[in-house]
């Protein structure tokens, strides 16, 4: 009895000790496949990682809501590149949310450039894009954010407009969904929205629509991901537009 008790102590102080799964970096490679009605199919590929200045801690939330609901101040990166008959599109973007310590307040701020050269067809265009945000959390799990979104192309073209931005991450019939929606008013026009249905911590669907009145953009998408173990994830996405069809794949690693 006395080697039964003692045994059951150590288990549970291990148990109790064991501390939770947390990830401080994610990185990511993705590729998108273009499949146009009347123009050449093309083929992108991209990289991405995010540093959290403090651990992520996973808790019993879907792990892909995980450093959302732990208010996870953050950097970013991204770079996206095609190259198609001689047409080179390349992206690098960077941006960082800070969730203040004490408070439900937060920021954000993004900057991007996109390049666009093909030589046969005399075209060098580069565009510089911005934004920022400032929102506040007045439940968990529930964001409400206000911003601006801006553009500075080669041409001597720019533009500055306001943003409005909502995320909200709760349990609808005993499951987790997410649900989103962001306007941008003025000369962008922008518009989208989305939500996801997580079957369980690691397995989620989702649907979402983006409509850009300046460059005639009217996509909507449709999109799965899977967490295999608490460090990689693997996702899809295909998006219907009015003459196009794209199919993308990302695969990330946590740690």
């Amino acid at each position: 009895m006395k080697k039964l008790a003692l045994t059951t102590a150590l288990l549970s102080m291990v148990a109790v000790a064991a501390p939770a799964f947390a990830y401080q970096a994610e990185v990511g490679g993705s590729y998108v496949f273009t499949d146009f009605d009347d123009l050449k199919d093309t083929h992108s590929f991209g990289l991405d990682g995010t540093y959290y200045i403090k651990d992520v801690q996973t808790r019993d939330a879907p792990l892909n809501e995980a450093a959302f609901l732990d208010r996870a101040t953050n950097i970013k990166a991204k770079v996206d590149y095609a190259d198609n008959n001689g047409i080179k599109n390349t992206f690098y973007g960077a941006g960082a949310e800070v969730f203040l310590d004490g408070t439900d307040f937060y920021f954000s701020g993004n900057l991007g450039r996109n390049e666009l050269k093909a030589k046969k067809y005399d075209v060098d265009n580069r565009v510089t894009t911005y934004g920022a945000e400032v929102g506040y959390l007045p439940a968990p799990g529930l964001l409400l954010a206000l911003g601006v979104k801006g553009y500075d192309q080669k041409d001597g073209k720019d533009g500055a407009d306001p943003t409005v931005r909502a995320k909200y991450v709760t349990k609808i019939a005993n499951h987790d969904v997410n649900l989103e929606a962001y306007g941008g008013f003025g000369d962008l026009d922008e518009y989208s929205v989305r939500g996801d249905f997580y079957f369980d911590r690691t397995m989620s669907a989702g649907v979402d629509y983006y409509k850009n009145d300046l460059t005639k953009e009217d996509e909507w998408g449709f999109s799965a991901k899977k967490y295999f173990n608490q460090n990689v994830s693997l996702e899809g996405r295909i998006g219907v537009g009015d003459d196009y069809n794209t199919y993308g794949v990302r695969a990330a690693y946590r740690f």
